[in-house]
């Protein structure tokens, strides 16, 4: 049976990162014969400290203690198959690259640049984003989301594959009758370190508040405690069991981004979760965003902030085309960006690992 280590920053089923690029793979891999094994940096408890404001004493220990959790990877890489490096994850690619395993990396967002979150600015050189360069030259095998991303690894690795960002469509799937017949939720699903996207478009959204008054509501899926003193906002806090009823309660999900180099490399989960849901979905006119969304059948793109605006009321005011794009979009997700559509991309991978290693 191959044996695989994984090297990743966080535990299972916690990134988002994480279980959409790999683990939600891993039962299928499991089935065809491969075993895996964790190796994470940060318990539940210390990612609740790392990712917080202050804690320097303690966030101090914790890069300590991921050093010797490295360290001590380096020592068993021989006794495995394939190490699989999961983004900025490793310390010590040479080392895994040397052992005679094989090494696959896989990455899904621009980081070579620096994009820290808020509770962790001073703490900024510890990613240091140029070890990305490292990651790809020490990888047998580099498997980035989208193009953008492998035009960049492939001046350090030619051996670069796209692997779209996925979803479950077993798991995400349309629950209809959560929605509320006499409003509109617009809502937007994130993390701390992303929701300066969404506010972005808080002028458009007050605009919008003001137009259409109590038959319009908003919800952050991710950030409980997240307060707009602009806009009344409800917040929930994100958890794999209540994802999908959560994102199942929006009658129009939101994805805006600014048009820089870190939002070219991301690559649209936001959007893929909003339309496998059965969600119609406006996404900003960027990146990889360009490809999944065929304008005015399974969505819409937005340039700026006038076509935001005239493009949300649209929607708003037409229940019947909400319905036809959240059906089409679905139907994009299945097609193209589901787990059972890329499975067998994954498996290739792990096979040649394993017949070459």
């Amino acid at each position: 049976m191959p044996r695989v280590l994984i090297l990743s920053a966080h535990r299972p089923n916690r990134s988002p990162s994480q279980r959409y690029r790999f683990e939600q793979y891993l039962p299928f891999l499991e089935k065809q014969g491969f075993s895996f094994t964790f190796s994470f940096l940060l318990t539940k408890n210390e990612d609740r400290l790392f990712y917080s404001s202050g804690n320097f004493i303690s966030k101090l220990f914790i890069l300590f203690k991921s050093v010797l959790i490295r360290l001590r990877d380096c020592l068993r890489f021989r006794n495995y198959d394939i190490v699989f490096i999961q983004r900025e994850a490793s310390f010590f690619e040479k080392c895994a690259f040397k052992s005679g395993s094989y090494v696959i990396f896989d990455f899904d967002d621009s980081i070579w640049l620096a994009d820290t979150s808020p509770g962790n600015q001073r703490w900024e050189w510890v990613k240091k984003p140029a070890k990305f360069f490292d990651n790809v030259k020490y990888a047998h095998i580099v498997m980035a989301g989208n193009a953008y991303l492998a035009e960049k690894a492939k001046t350090m690795n030619q051996n670069t594959l796209i692997v779209p960002t996925t979803i479950d469509t077993d798991f995400h799937k349309p629950m209809p009758e959560l929605r509320n017949t006499n409003s509109v939720l617009i809502g937007w699903s994130g993390s701390i370190s992303t929701v300066k996207h969404f506010e972005l478009l808080l002028p458009v959204l007050i605009k919008l508040k003001a137009r259409y008054k109590e038959k319009l509501k908003f919800k952050i899926i991710g950030q409980k405690n997240y307060v707009s003193t602009e806009l009344e906002v409800e917040s929930v806090e994100w958890s794999e069991e209540n994802e999908v009823r959560e994102l199942n309660t929006l009658d129009i999900g939101i994805m805006p981004l600014p048009d820089d180099a870190w939002a070219n490399g991301k690559c649209g989960l936001k959007g893929l979760s909003y339309m496998a849901c059965g969600v119609p979905a406006i996404m900003s006119e960027v990146g990889v965003n360009k490809e999944i969304v065929k304008h005015g059948t399974n969505g819409f793109l937005a340039e700026n902030d006038y076509e935001w605006f005239n493009m949300l009321c649209e929607l708003i005011e037409n229940k019947e085309l909400r319905l036809e794009m959240g059906l089409n979009g679905r139907k994009t997700v299945v097609e193209k960006y589901s787990v059972e559509a890329n499975k067998d991309k994954y498996l290739e991978v792990f096979n040649h690992a394993q017949s070459t290693g």
